[in-house]
């Protein structure tokens, strides 16, 4: 016969514990003082077994029943409910352990094996910080896309809208490695697309006027600080490669006979080998560097330690006691004057001036069918290149922008 509510409420303790059985095996067990226990018998493959559903008044006898007819569902499909039920206490207590902060620390320890430069590294751990303050804690397989949004909006609110972006695809990639590895089941970030606001994109500051080019050089050449900080900036608008690939440039990395710097793809923003010719100019001021740094191992060591280079802002800060504000000129400025130049210049191929930059076609049937190299014509290019702007320090009155035919 099965229990009826007031049963189970006006259930009191005896001398002795007894039993009041409801159906299908379930029962409530009532200690000597009165404490009430909900019980599951059942047998599985010819052992007798008991589970435990919780304490009345917490577990009701609808609840009871409810925790019942599930366990005898798992019977019926061939499982032990107090397996399953350690496995899932189990698997809980493994997400638990999961944390946002763990997984995003093992992530970047991975990143950082793989050879990620130091620059690189050190901004991804200045942007976990954000993201920690909330969701260090949580199991990263319950983080939710609006949990994330927050994160985010917080970012917004101190109008950092390219940070936001950048984070939230951090996030994304944390979270593919998360499912790679069995500790989350979805990218969540995937829904927070379009949630974020797109600022308008401000190209970096360079100089394109030839007469403003040419009192850039001077000024370059005459700086007065470090002599190493001096030939950095005047090498920059000859080899024109990003400001970090300047700055960590290594002494083995020059073949001077061959006139070539080989950029290893650990030190590059595509992953991949960089080749640089190098220019008789370029050749004359690394001949000029060699005194001072060549004992070293990098062309630019820093003041405090030769085994560390120059900081990210060496090279800015010296454009800035020179008089050029960051709205007018910064160390990757010198690409775009180049890449801008190059092209007007009409004489060589758009792909011949990409590869020197160091750009990757993103169209991929395009990028399958242009594998070329282009080193001939680059070589020539970048000899030209510094040639003209030799011309433009000498103080020769340049054709206006279109120089192809100096």
């Amino acid at each position: 016969m099965a229990l009826s509510a007031t049963a189970v409420s006006h259930a009191k303790g005896k001398e002795k514990s007894y039993k009041l059985a409801d159906t299908a095996g379930l029962y409530l067990l009532v200690n000597p003082q009165g404490h009430r226990y909900w019980r599951f018998n059942y047998r599985f493959e010819g052992k007798f077994k008991t589970l435990a559903f919780g304490v009345f008044p917490d577990v009701s006898l609808a609840d009871a029943r409810e925790k019942r007819d599930a366990a005898r569902k798992v019977l019926a499909a061939g499982e032990d409910p107090v397996e399953r039920r350690e496995n899932e206490k189990r698997e809980a207590k493994l997400i638990a352990g999961e944390t946002f902060e763990k997984i995003a620390k093992e992530w970047l320890a991975r990143l950082e094996l793989e050879g990620r430069s130091l620059s690189t590294m050190k901004k991804m751990r200045w942007m976990m910080e954000f993201a920690y303050p909330t969701l260090a804690k949580r199991p990263i397989s319950q983080i939710t896309a609006p949990e994330f949004l927050e994160v985010l909006r917080k970012i917004e609110a101190r109008g950092r809208y390219e940070t936001a972006i950048r984070l939230r695809g951090i996030f994304g990639t944390l979270l593919r490695y998360a499912i790679a590895t069995g500790r989350a089941q979805r990218d969540v970030s995937f829904d927070l697309r379009g949630a974020l606001i797109n600022p308008k994109t401000n190209h970096r500051p360079a100089l394109l006027d030839p007469k403003a080019i040419t009192g850039l050089l001077n000024a370059m050449a005459g700086y007065e600080g470090q002599p190493t900080v001096r030939l950095a900036l005047m090498l920059a608008p000859h080899l024109f490669v990003r400001p970090g690939e300047l700055r960590m440039a290594e002494w083995l990395e020059f073949d001077l006979k061959e006139a070539v710097w080989t950029i290893p793809a650990h030190k590059t923003k595509m992953r991949r080998s960089h080749r640089v010719p190098l220019s008789r100019q370029a050749l004359i001021l690394l001949q000029q560097l060699r005194p001072l740094s060549g004992e070293t191992k990098f062309l630019f060591p820093s003041i405090r330690s030769t085994e560390r280079s120059i900081t990210d802002n060496t090279l800015n800060a010296a454009l800035r006691r020179l008089g050029y504000d960051k709205t007018e000129m910064t160390t990757h400025g010198f690409r775009a004057m180049a890449s801008t130049l190059l092209n007007e210049m009409g004489k060589w191929h758009p792909d011949a001036i990409e590869r020197q930059l160091a750009h990757i076609e993103t169209n991929e049937v395009r990028r399958a069918y242009a594998r070329g190299e282009h080193w001939d014509e680059r070589v020539k290019m970048m000899q030209t290149w510094s040639d003209y702007l030799d011309h433009l320090q000498a103080g020769a009155k340049p054709k206006g922008r279109k120089f192809g035919r100096l």
